[in-house]
């Protein structure tokens, strides 16, 4: 998607804004967060990983594996088994921990799984869709893709222990982006989205008209226009490198690689601050780049990594 350009004033080429739905938010929820996620190059170092991602990331992984499988193999077990095989052990307080919520996980997969009809063959599973308006060209990869009828319907599982409401599903830009999306590129209607929470079983729905959908879309074509004007004003500062040369010789000292046991440089953020400022608030705690932006760190400790999971925090 990167370099798309659609015609502009005068027959002159527009460059589009590329973009994810995260990218999207991610600008929204702190600009500086933003300019060391997808500018600063080198990244700098994040922090430890955290066991929540991991709990989701196998979650997700296992079901997409499951409606891989032969419809006869697609068995609650198998969803399991699948679950298991791929635990990721990253972000967890210890091994007992870790075999703890790998059972969790395990269980609450499969009944998941139980609730479903292996031959009811979804339309795609962790589909990439992307759209292009006249000032975006956005992508983002769907859970799962349904066809109910007529009209196909955006599935996300969630596995956090915030239960989903109608309104987190009414209100979520990336689920709005996917169905516009996914009906474009397969031609047929979408305007039901779906939060699926396995820790409770709550399904949380939402049924869109094509006005909120387009609400939905001008709203990220407004975020594209001002995370695309800093974008440029950081490229004016921070060129491309010329060919052979080395990108951590551009950027300084801060994004030195640190080894285990090293603390990171400082990221001197006071050349960017003007149009990548700091959103500092409890979210804080949560940055996988808090130990680079002292504002954050004030605002917020920093959690555990394993924190989110609701116990032993």
């Amino acid at each position: 998607m990167a370099g798309a350009e659609q015609l502009g004033f005068d027959g002159m080429p527009q460059r589009l804004y590329a973009c994810t739905p995260s990218r999207l938010n991610t600008w929204l929820d702190c600009p500086r967060r933003y300019r060391m996620t997808y500018l600063d190059r080198p990244m700098p170092p994040k922090g430890p990983p955290w066991a929540h991602n991991s709990v989701g990331a196998a979650v997700h992984n296992a079901l997409a594996g499951w409606w891989r499988l032969p419809p006869a193999e697609r068995t609650p077990e198998a969803a399991g088994t699948l679950l298991a095989r791929g635990w990721l052990t990253d972000g967890f307080r210890d091994e007992a921990q870790s075999a703890r919520w790998r059972e969790r996980a395990r269980e609450m997969t499969e009944r998941y799984a139980a609730g479903l009809d292996p031959a009811d063959e979804p339309v795609g599973v962790e589909r990439t869709v992307a759209a292009r308006t006249d000032r975006i060209a956005v992508s983002g990869r769907i859970d799962r893709l349904d066809a109910r009828g007529s009209e196909l319907v955006v599935v996300d599982y969630k596995t956090g222990r915030h239960v989903q409401t109608a309104d987190d599903a009414r209100g979520s830009l990336a689920l709005a982006i996917y169905a516009v999306a996914a009906s474009r590129v397969l031609r047929r209607p979408c305007h039901r989205v779906e939060l699926h929470h396995l820790p409770s079983g709550e399904v949380a729905v939402w049924e869109h008209t094509d006005e909120s959908l387009q609400r939905h879309i001008r709203r990220a074509e407004q975020i594209a226009a001002e995370a695309s004007a800093a974008d440029d004003a950081y490229r004016a500062r921070v060129p491309a490198p010329r060919r052979g040369e080395n990108a951590r010789t551009r950027v300084g000292a801060q994004s030195r690689d640190t080894g285990p046991g090293r603390d990171a440089p400082p990221v001197d953020h006071a050349p960017f601050d003007e149009q990548f400022p700091p959103r500092p608030g409890r979210l804080c705690s949560w940055c996988d780049f808090a130990r680079h932006c002292p504002e954050g760190r004030e605002a917020a400790p920093r959690k555990e990594p394993w924190a989110a999971l609701g116990e032993d925090a």
